[in-house]
């Protein structure tokens, strides 16, 4: 098929070849896979800037997407995709493997590094889902840190860059550009731009810009943000909150858990050691089952079960892409309903030939890089994550150019309980990553310049 890129993707082309160090915040749908391809091509043969790219990729997305993408276009199909996955052994061999391009999962990128040492041999680096390196502190940001002063050019993807706010930022634009922009450590960034909000004690919950704009201004020339509303044809979105009354039994159970951080039972209680634990069992209360002291799963309500039921009824036939929360979720679902569960490419065919009414998946596993809008139109949200990166990124499975349909959208929220501060608190992290998105946008008068 032939590529005949939109005005935005040219612009967005060219800035992935113009600048050595680049991100796109891009709305899912906007294409940043072929974009970033197309790119990638130019400069391994037009420009012979780049001999041996690597993208770092969520495993799913590792697996099948890249090489699908390319694919699918006729200035893209030549290129020769190797795939570091699996065990040890076929992950060596397919870094032997004579190829264009190299994808390898994000699991696997500390191993990788130790691997090859000082002795690196990629001249680019590729990080799709670029939000998933937002901790400063895990592995596989100081994993790239070690080597990134050994790449000459990095593009990082990802359409939430700041999923729980602008301290998110610090790590993402770091592997971009050493620290040129916002500094050299997470400290001075957060010295240099923020106050502490939310505390205890010494341990500061919450930081509090004191400007946004200096933060945005001092990326903006590296990073470019483009919504889809703002280029594409999107589907209707309905957001529906599916109000949920407990049961009073499960009721008190609730208040008792959040009151005395306990719940008794005569062969094991469950217990929430601190306040973090505690949300977690609440957040399992509300759904209707928690893990006890023993890991063994107590039900406690099938509130949520019988509103998901509703949905289903309602939807009168048309296929449901349920999201669940915790490994009990999944078994009581199903137990009550006749589903699949999104585990391999067939699943995803499936479901967009229309074979499943019912399908069921972790926003974690069906988060990026996955087109299922052809299988169908409404979305249920079980449980709640608490990252806005999940949630947006989930929902957007769905919700994207190609979509023939008004998306719905059902939020399963207990009355009274936890849920309710996860969707204000869901509400509130959009509210500042939209601001992020605007103050970085892509302008139409640029692209025409």
């Amino acid at each position: 098929m032939e590529f005949k890129p939109h005005g935005y993707q040219k612009h967005a082309v060219r800035h992935l070849i113009e600048k050595p160090a680049a991100a796109l915040f891009l709305d899912m749908g906007l294409g940043k896979t072929a974009i970033t391809l197309t790119a990638l091509n130019t400069l391994m043969f037009d420009y012979f800037e780049v001999s041996k790219p690597l993208i770092v990729a969520p495993k799913r997305v590792a697996e099948s997407t890249w090489d699908r993408e390319a694919e699918k276009w006729d200035h893209l199909k030549h290129l020769r995709f190797s795939k570091i996955l699996g065990t040890q052994r076929q992950r060596l061999k397919a870094l032997d493997a004579d190829a264009d391009v190299y994808v390898i999962n994000r699991e696997n990128v500390e191993w990788l590094v130790t691997h090859y040492g000082r002795k690196w041999p990629f001249d680019m680096l590729i990080i799709d889902e670029l939000s998933s390196f937002k901790s400063s502190a895990s592995r596989r940001f100081r994993a790239l840190k070690k080597v990134r002063p050994l790449i000459k050019r990095v593009v990082g993807l990802t359409g939430t860059p700041a999923p729980n706010g602008l301290i998110d930022l610090w790590p993402q634009i770091y592997l971009l550009d050493r620290g040129e922009r916002l500094g050299q450590t997470i400290t001075g960034y957060r010295t240099r731009y923020f106050i502490p909000g939310r505390r205890r004690d010494h341990i500061v919950f919450e930081w509090i810009p004191v400007s946004e704009e200096a933060i945005y201004k001092k990326i903006s020339d590296i990073c470019i943000s483009m919504k889809a509303a703002d280029w594409l044809e999107m589907p209707e979105r309905i957001d529906r909150t599916v109000k949920v009354t407990l049961p009073a039994k499960a009721k008190a159970a609730y208040k008792q858990l959040e009151r005395e951080y306990l719940l008794p039972f005569s062969d094991g209680d469950i217990t929430a050691s601190t306040a973090a634990v505690l949300t977690g069992k609440l957040l399992q209360l509300a759904n209707g089952a928690v893990y006890d002291e023993d890991s063994k799963v107590r039900e406690i309500h099938d509130a949520k079960l019988e509103a998901l039921a509703d949905v289903i009824e309602a939807a009168n036939g048309r296929p449901v892409l349920v999201f669940y929360t915790y490994r009990h979720d999944l078994e009581r679902i199903r137990r009550r309903f006749t589903v699949r569960t999104l585990d391999s490419p067939k699943d995803i065919d499936d479901w967009n030939a229309g074979r499943i009414p019912i399908l069921l998946t972790h926003p974690a596993s069906a988060g990026h890089g996955l087109n299922l809008q052809a299988g169908g139109n409404i979305i249920v949200w079980f449980g709640l994550p608490h990252s806005l990166e999940l949630y947006e990124q989930a929902n957007a499975r769905l919700h994207r150019q190609g979509q023939k349909n008004k998306v719905i959208i059902h939020h399963l929220v207990t009355e009274q309980t936890i849920d309710e501060n996860v969707m204000r608190a869901l509400a509130r992290k959009s509210m500042t990553q939209n601001d992020l998105m605007r103050a970085v946008k892509a302008r139409l008068e640029e692209m025409k310049r």
